[in-house]
């Protein structure tokens, strides 16, 4: 499958990024007008205007290729965004939750498509690791006084984190049942109404931690 081949280094040869990447975008863009489930592979290889065959070398089904469309936009997504600790581009929770939902409306009928009921358990696990990472990292930026914060590597391996874990599932969920609702609210909306949320488990997480610390001494 795509994302196995990935992981094993068949992009290491520019040709199969370039293709890979032509028949991602045309998806994204033919998926602006279509629903997914009514898009053949004969729709993606005349948009992205290469051959079926060509297709076959690096996915499936039409359905591979947006789980692989998805989980390189969320990578692209959360790598592009800063941070807490570091100096450059939004330092706040809201702005970092804003630009995550607008990603996801922007690309609203793809998200639903994948994310939803009959969807893809790989981007829906794709998307829960990488914001458990996120959550982790970020929690731990928060309570450090050491602004050199070096890069993160959102697919190491990271210790088990239950507020993080529980941050990334809830997350999942509410923008689940945003997208299926057809965005009701704006993305500034969602990121205010979630940010206090959020905040408010990691509060009480380290106030936890707090209180066990200074029972052991």
């Amino acid at each position: 499958m795509a994302l196995t081949r990935e992981r094993n280094g068949e992009l290491s040869d520019p040709r199969v990024r370039r293709t890979q990447a032509a028949l991602r975008s045309a998806l994204i863009d033919l998926v602006q007008d279509h629903d997914l489930s009514r898009i053949s592979v004969a729709d993606v290889v005349e948009h992205a205007g290469v051959s079926r065959s060509t297709f076959y070398d690096h996915y499936h089904d039409v359905h591979e290729l947006a789980e692989a469309a998805c989980t390189a936009m969320i990578d692209d997504l959360i790598e592009a965004i800063p941070h807490p600790g570091s100096k450059d581009g939004p330092d706040t929770a809201t702005d970092t939750l804003r630009t995550f939902f607008a990603h996801l409306a922007e690309h609203a009928r793809l998200y639903r498509s994948v994310l939803g009921p009959q969807g893809s358990a790989r981007v829906i696990d794709h998307v829960r690791r990488r914001a458990t990472v996120a959550g982790y990292v970020g929690a731990r930026c928060a309570t450090t006084d050491d602004q050199a914060v070096a890069p993160v590597d959102y697919t190491a391996h990271t210790p088990h984190d239950v507020p993080a874990a529980f941050t990334a599932g809830a997350l999942i969920g509410v923008a689940t049942d945003w997208l299926e609702r057809g965005c009701p609210r704006s993305p500034a909306e969602m990121a205010a109404l979630t940010r206090p949320l959020l905040t408010a488990l990691y509060h009480d997480d380290n106030c936890d931690a707090d209180r066990s610390g200074e029972s052991a001494v």
